[in-house]
């Protein structure tokens, strides 16, 4: 089990808020040490994810270098920094923060609500909608910023220069991957991008086959038809729990709806093995067990 923060935001974002710079780097620390302290008992069921004070690049190297050494296994950071008023993910002041997570071998998490999506739940809309119809509009605008954020990503040249970094799309969805990829090969190919980025040898769907992980929670179709079309090795089963929409009590339900006719080897993959893959997961020593009906 993975665990990414909500107390300081999805992407640190409550701690910026401090205003504080002492007393916001004590926070993340705290938040990090105390994350490794809450799984202790049996560390071997819980990924821990470090949180990052990404306002400040050399604070967020030298805690990345720390937390690896304490046994957290991935690194959050914000896919939209730019919103906080911090530059943008192609920004070179960056390198040292994900050189330092190419050292460690740690792989860099994008959670959806990393972002500001104040606007969502605005008083009018929730008078307007209700609660329910609010949540439905933050959750979906939430998908479609993800999308938004991880062709910053493939554009920003970050991948070109780190080739061993790894990236995670936490509770991003994957229906509509095969989409913005296609999009943004064609606009990669119609821009010229190469002609005034040289270092960007590759189309933005081959970066992201060699770097790029997705998350998805609730979808049937959607997993089905991004295996077949971008394959299965970047996909990623998530049940968000205890989020509006997670999966609880129909865990097994979703999974067979969306990989039921999926061969064993992309199941597996799926479920497992492109998890293990950036997280450094051993393979469990025990078969799990599956009630009967």
């Amino acid at each position: 089990m993975a665990l990414y923060p909500n107390v300081g935001g999805c992407g640190s974002q409550a701690f910026f808020g401090l205003k504080d710079p002492d007393l916001m780097l004590a926070c993340v620390r705290a938040y990090n040490d105390f994350l490794l302290d809450c799984i202790s008992p049996d560390p071997r069921r819980f990924i821990p994810i470090m949180a990052t004070p990404f306002w400040d690049v050399e604070a967020s190297a030298r805690e990345i270098e720390r937390c690896a050494k304490l046994g957290h296994k991935g690194i959050l950071f914000s896919g939209a920094p730019q919103s906080h008023g911090i530059p943008i993910l192609a920004s070179r002041h960056r390198d040292p923060l994900w050189q330092a997570a190419v050292d460690r071998e740690l792989p860099v998490s994008f959670h959806i609500a990393a972002a500001t999506f104040d606007e969502g739940f605005s008083p009018e809309r929730v008078e307007a909608t209700g609660a329910g119809g609010t949540n439905g509009f933050v959750a979906i605008s939430l998908f479609l910023d993800d999308g938004k954020q991880l062709t910053d990503l493939l554009f920003s040249g970050v991948l070109p220069r780190f080739p061993e970094l790894k990236i995670l799309s936490v509770d991003s969805g994957v229906g509509f991957r095969p989409f913005i990829l296609e999009a943004c090969d064609y606009t990669f190919e119609y821009g010229n991008v190469r002609r005034d980025r040289p270092e960007v040898e590759l189309k933005p769907s081959e970066y992201f086959a060699r770097k790029v992980y997705g998350c998805y929670i609730f979808e049937e179709k959607g997993p089905r038809e991004a295996i077949e079309s971008i394959g299965a090795d970047n996909i990623l089963f998530e049940t968000d729990y205890p989020h509006p929409v997670c999966l609880y009590g129909n865990v097994r339900e979703k999974i067979d709806a969306a990989l039921g006719d999926i061969s064993a080897e992309a199941r597996h993959k799926v479920l497992f093995g492109n998890a293990a893959n950036p997280y450094k997961i051993d393979t469990p020593d025990v078969a799990p067990t599956i009630p009967a009906g």
